[in-house]
């Protein structure tokens, strides 16, 4: 049964015909190979800035599927935007004394220019064994393993042992404004008693080495379950000065000062700060991948960075602030000066850093520079040592026990910081098995985006797995 929340998003059950799955691509296809398929056919594409085909009608389809095996989804969606659907669902546990635990998935994606791609971007191709189309390994193949799993719970009356709440958000690929953070400020009574989440950016299957190893050197197996996320911190910075005639320059030009301001944001070296699961990454990987290394000061980390190589990524830039311009506005004529320029840097901070980077913008901003935070996200982290992350180890182990599980930080961010407001662990772990061929999900964000058929059903099976037993 689908119940829908009339107070939040007023659409009738007639209003928006549902998407059939497509027919499976052979007669043993996975059910969640055909899943993906039908959630790459609709077209969820968020252009950001509230530019968006909307996830409504996906969104209905999911709760819809769910509703056909008697669960009762709620389809929520703020009132100013009822095309920007969620969907959350909370399975109860068979033991009430248990923590629940949260799993969020992104139904919307990036644009895509089908003129680019290989395939028609929305029409979830399978060929060479991948399925291809945009939102395939970001995010909808964690959407449809969960799915999945949810359709089969309610198809045999499974049950996992605690509390599983699933959202399947709108908005990520923007600020979340209408999916996560939504969600947990309006509605965080649907969450309770949770203590911990799970979503994307982890569990992916990689074959490492040390840089400079010998090719003949067997690889590690090794799957990274990111425990931390950089804090992301978009500045808007605005120089005004006085506007007059090119030929006559003054000491005030706002372009000027601006620029200066950003050649000392571009050029700023950061001091390293290794938070925990950081250190915890560099420490796991040069175990597995047997180097010394001395993470106990500055060029020790160095050296291990520089020895581990490839394996460490994305120490490289965890282990580090980063302040990036990115968009500048100014002037109208070419000869004429401004009265004012503007500009954008993406900053981003490492867990525990933030407050040392807030104190030392200003000095680096200068005189004459206004900046103001247009998104304000700080660093998350969550433990690496305890139950959570021991239990999404131990899911891998399980289907591959001669793996090493690698925690780390992601550069960039995901949903995990609205959820993370809610006093939540929060990991990512969308599992991708290795492919017997050596294919790897790649095109994300970019063009030809894909995922092999074999990592998909792997993930599928432990992160079903992981759900029910942890």
């Amino acid at each position: 049964m689908l119940r829908i929340c009339f107070d939040d998003l007023l659409v009738s059950r007639t209003e928006v015909p549902v998407t059939p799955p497509p027919s499976p691509g052979g007669p043993a296809e996975p059910e969640v190979v055909t899943l993906l398929r039908t959630m790459i056919g609709f077209d969820t594409t968020n252009w950001g800035r509230g530019r968006s085909r909307g996830e409504v009608d996906l969104a209905r389809w999911v709760a819809d599927q769910l509703g056909s095996v008697g669960f009762e989804p709620r389809l929520l969606a703020r009132p100013d935007a009822p095309e920007r659907a969620n969907v959350v669902l909370r399975v109860p546990g068979t033991d009430p004394d248990l923590a629940g635990l949260v799993v969020h998935a992104h139904l919307d994606v990036v644009p895509a220019e089908p003129a680019d791609w290989s395939v028609d971007p929305f029409a979830g191709v399978v060929a060479d064994g991948f399925v291809w189309g945009r939102g395939a390994a970001d995010m909808k193949d964690m959407a449809a393993a969960t799915l999945a799993t949810l359709l089969h719970w309610g198809r045999t009356g499974t049950r996992p042992r605690r509390d599983v709440v699933v959202a399947f958000v709108a908005d990520e690929e923007d600020r979340g404004e209408l999916g996560a953070e939504w969600l947990v400020d309006a509605h965080p009574g649907l969450f309770a008693g949770t203590a911990a989440a799970i979503g994307e950016s982890g569990g992916e299957f990689r074959a490492l080495r040390a840089a400079g190893a010998d090719p003949v050197t067997p690889a590690v197996r090794c799957y990274a379950v990111a425990a931390g996320e950089r804090g992301t911190m978009h500045l808007r910075l605005t120089a005004t000065g006085t506007a007059g005639h090119a030929s006559r320059p003054g000491a005030d030009n706002p372009v000027v000062v601006l620029l200066d301001a950003l050649h000392r944001l571009a050029h700023h070296r950061w001091p390293l700060h290794l938070a925990p699961v950081v250190r915890s990454q560099l420490a796991t990987l040069a175990a597995a991948l047997g180097v010394e290394v001395d993470l106990d000061s500055d060029a020790g980390v160095e050296a291990a960075l520089a020895l581990l190589g490839d394996a460490a990524d994305p120490a490289r830039w965890t282990s580090r602030a980063s302040t990036t311009p990115t968009v500048l506005e100014a002037g109208y004529k070419v000869n004429v000066i401004p009265g004012s320029a503007t500009a954008e840097v993406d900053v981003r901070c490492p867990p525990g850093y933030d407050e040392a980077l807030l104190a030392a913008l200003p000095a680096l901003l200068g005189e004459g520079v206004e900046h103001t935070f247009t998104s304000f996200q700080r660093p998350v982290e969550a433990p690496v040592d305890g139950a959570w992350f021991a239990a999404i180890r131990d899911a891998v182990l399980r289907a591959d026990p001669g793996a090493t599980v690698v925690p780390t930080c992601m550069a960039g961010g995901t949903d995990a910081k609205a959820f993370a407001r809610l006093g939540l662990h929060c990991y990512g772990f969308a599992p991708l098995g290795e492919d017997p061929d050596g294919r790897r999900a790649t095109g994300v964000h970019g063009v030809d985006e894909r995922v092999p058929v074999a990592s998909l059903v792997w993930g599928a099976a432990v992160l079903a797995d992981l759900l029910t037993t942890i």
